[in-house]
């Protein structure tokens, strides 16, 4: 693989990330001219030119792969309709997950390992040496927790620590498998894999097609719909010249979702004086998590739409022919704008890795351009991007609204673990608040898998965008619009 000049560096994290962007370039660029059916068998050669693999173990191999990630950068298996998908080919370089006894062992006579092992899955050689029967052993880690030389390790792939919500195993061909009805969407697998053997659709073609027919057609105009999180992002540039970057693209108009926050902090606030107990609506990987793994819990998440599906309402209902295309850091809210309470109002979504791609693939760069203006939400709206800005904005909405005299006990949870924690507590009855914020993302939309960097600073970033708004309360945004 080519190796990073400066600029790439400051745009990714990972090389996995940029060969991904790569391919996502390459398909939009022929997308625009036009040429995509002629050329897009051609696209793996013009990425890894020559006879000599660079990533694997052969060239055509290698070929192959990026070939799958063309499909998958074209929009996927039509007949998959999970957002997240693994590359099989490209799946075969981890060890085999389970828990193995490593040379540490040293054969003691304890055997404690054996002792506490509930299925006899552990036998030992003529050497006192430990060995792990695979097709017994249930993986319950007893064996390791007593092993007084901490010789027996799990070791889980990437993918598999990265799915908190376990829905991703290894089938016979060693390869990982996806359990759609427990999958979120999150994404968490997608940046973690280190071959970048698992990606997300993409429907950049989508959203270049809609723009293509808006310029030629002038019967709509395509919104943009930013995520708060793009604060953030695009480090190595201005935030106007990102704004005035998408308007180069031919998006109409940009907007910022964090006025469809503003909305729902408002809505949702009013609801929880009402029903006394809530869980949050904003995040579709939290939201699907609690319909698969708490089915119990569902009567108590909140009715609002996202912010998401909440700015894109209200701009089809001012300008009826619109089109919006959400961009943002979330693989989920592809997902989400599947739903049936989506599909009217959302009609396309990327991520920020997929708005890199598309600036590239029109040779643009944002650096030179003027900046634009982005100010259509409050303080509170903006700081829905970060882990406890929901919770905060909900105390900022019940005192806007006159309903101090409800008393919030808000917990924030960071990340699809602490969601399960504090919905596990409310099931049993002992939990001590009165309103889940569930973030599946740890930091929150912040820590997105389709962000362009993951770094501790972003939060720092959020709170620095949202103390920018003209707009100091919910209210005065809102106000604007209505």
């Amino acid at each position: 693989m080519e190796k990073f000049d400066k600029k790439v560096v400051r745009k990714f994290d990972t090389k996995v990330q940029y060969l991904k962007y790569k391919v996502l370039r390459e398909v939009a660029r022929h997308a625009w001219d036009d040429t995509l059916a002629k050329n897009v068998m051609d696209i793996p050669k013009n990425i890894v030119p020559g006879k000599q693999p660079t990533m694997r173990c052969c060239i055509y191999k290698e070929r192959a792969i990026l070939g799958e990630r063309v499909k998958i950068a074209m929009g996927g298996d039509p007949d998959n309709k999970n957002i997240i998908q693994v590359i099989d080919i490209a799946c075969d370089e981890c060890p085999a997950a389970g828990y193995e006894v490593t040379d540490s062992c040293r054969g003691c006579l304890a055997n404690r390992c054996e002792d506490v092992c509930p299925r006899g899955a552990i036998s030992f050689d003529h050497n006192h040496v430990a060995h792990i029967d695979k097709s017994k052993c249930v993986e319950c880690g007893k064996c390791a927790q007593v092993c007084p030389y901490s010789a027996i390790v799990n070791r889980k792939r990437p993918c598999q620590i990265a799915c908190k919500v376990k829905a991703i195993s290894i089938n016979e061909e060693q390869a990982a498998i996806i359990d759609e009805e427990k999958c979120t969407s999150c994404g968490a697998c997608v940046y973690r894999c280190p071959f970048g053997a698992i990606s997300d659709k993409s429907y950049i073609l989508d959203v270049i097609d809609l723009i293509k027919q808006s310029e030629n057609s002038k019967k709509f105009k395509v919104y943009a719909v930013v995520a708060p999180s793009v604060s953030s992002q695009f480090s190595y540039a201005k935030l106007g010249q990102v704004i005035t970057g998408l308007k180069e693209l031919g998006f109409h108009t940009v907007v910022e979702a964090a006025l469809g926050a503003d909305l729902v902090a408002m809505s949702e606030a009013k609801e929880l004086t009402e029903k006394g107990f809530l869980t949050s609506s904003c995040c579709p990987a939290f939201v699907s998590y609690v319909k698969s793994e708490f089915p119990d819990l569902v009567q108590h998440i909140s009715h609002n739409l996202s912010p998401m599906v909440e700015i894109s309402k209200y701009i089809k209902k001012t300008d009826p022919t619109a089109k919006t295309v959400f961009i943002g850091p979330c693989t989920a809210k592809k997902a989400e704008a599947q739903l049936e309470s989506a599909k009217p109002y959302v009609d396309s979504v990327l991520t920020f890795e997929e708005l890199q791609a598309l600036f590239d693939s029109k040779s643009m760069d944002i650096t030179t351009l003027e900046e634009g203006v982005l100010d259509n939400a409050s303080y509170f709206g903006r700081i829905f991007a970060r882990s406890g800005g929901l919770s905060d904005a909900v105390v900022q909405a019940l005192k806007e609204q006159g309903l101090e005299d409800f008393t919030l006990k808000a917990i924030a949870c960071n990340g699809i673990e602490e969601c399960r924690l504090a919905l596990l507590k409310k099931r049993k009855g002992v939990l001590d608040a009165n309103f889940i914020e569930g973030m599946a993302c740890i930091g929150g939309c912040i820590g997105g898998a389709g962000c362009l960097t993951h770094g501790v600073k972003d939060k720092a970033e959020v709170d620095k965008y949202g103390k920018e708004a003209m707009e100091k309360t919910i209210s005065e945004a809102i106000s604007l619009i209505k």
